[in-house]
């Protein structure tokens, strides 16, 4: 699903990443685990197109997805890849159920059949009474599972998350990783999840740990 070949990044005369390798199967959950700047939210968004690298390749799916102009970027990012981070950024004027529409009416989706997609999650996800709910209105949990919804409204072929379960609490955050287990197992979704949560990283399928700008398998 996706193939990285010698990634490198700096940012003025520090290097951040040295010469990046890596694969990633479909429905595999792979965790990057390290110390606070070894790199692994740099390289996280590398991976997700959300920033360039100085020098290498990223192919998702075998597209070469840094050879593709910014606007065909951009449409690939918001058809193909989903994105959960720490805070949820949920827009607090919108609806649970409109918030989890909101990538696929940008995709150029109608309203209507947005909504619908979005409440069909919010079924799976066991909050179907909440769709008109305010994130305001939403527990901390409920929150981030309106969240990892949104990133799924467009079946992408990757999620990236970014310390998903930073912000909750030990309960909540158990229910979130069980929830990707769950995703894994039922829509073949595929995760790079950056995380200090050692028990969920010991949950994964494959743990990697960045030190130093290099990935240590």
């Amino acid at each position: 699903m996706i193939t990285i070949n010698n990634i490198t990044k700096s940012y003025n005369e520090l290097k951040v990443l040295k010469g990046i390798d890596l694969e990633v199967a479909k429905a595999e959950i792979v965790c990057l685990v390290g110390a606070s700047g070894a790199g692994k939210s740099t390289l996280l968004h590398i991976m997700g197109t959300l920033d360039k690298p100085d020098t290498g390749e990223v192919f998702i799916n075998g597209d070469n997805v840094f050879a593709l102009n910014d606007k065909k970027l951009s449409a690939f990012r918001n058809r193909h890849l989903g994105f959960v981070f720490q805070f949820h950024h949920l827009l607090p004027e919108f609806t649970a159920a409109e918030n989890i529409a909101m990538p696929a009416m940008i995709g150029g989706d109608t309203r209507k059949n947005a909504l619908h997609k979005a409440n069909e999650l919010l079924e799976m996800f066991g909050m179907k009474d909440r769709a008109e709910h305010k994130p305001s209105q939403l527990s901390g949990g409920e929150q981030q599972r309106v969240a990892v919804a949104r990133a799924l409204i467009n079946k992408p072929l990757v999620v990236f998350a970014d310390e998903p379960s930073g912000n909750l609490d030990s309960a909540n955050a158990k229910e979130l990783h069980s929830l990707f287990l769950e995703l894994r197992d039922s829509l073949q979704q595929t995760f790079v999840i950056v995380t200090h949560n050692e028990a969920f990283a010991n949950m994964s399928d494959r743990t990697l740990q960045m030190k130093d700008g290099l990935l240590h398998l």
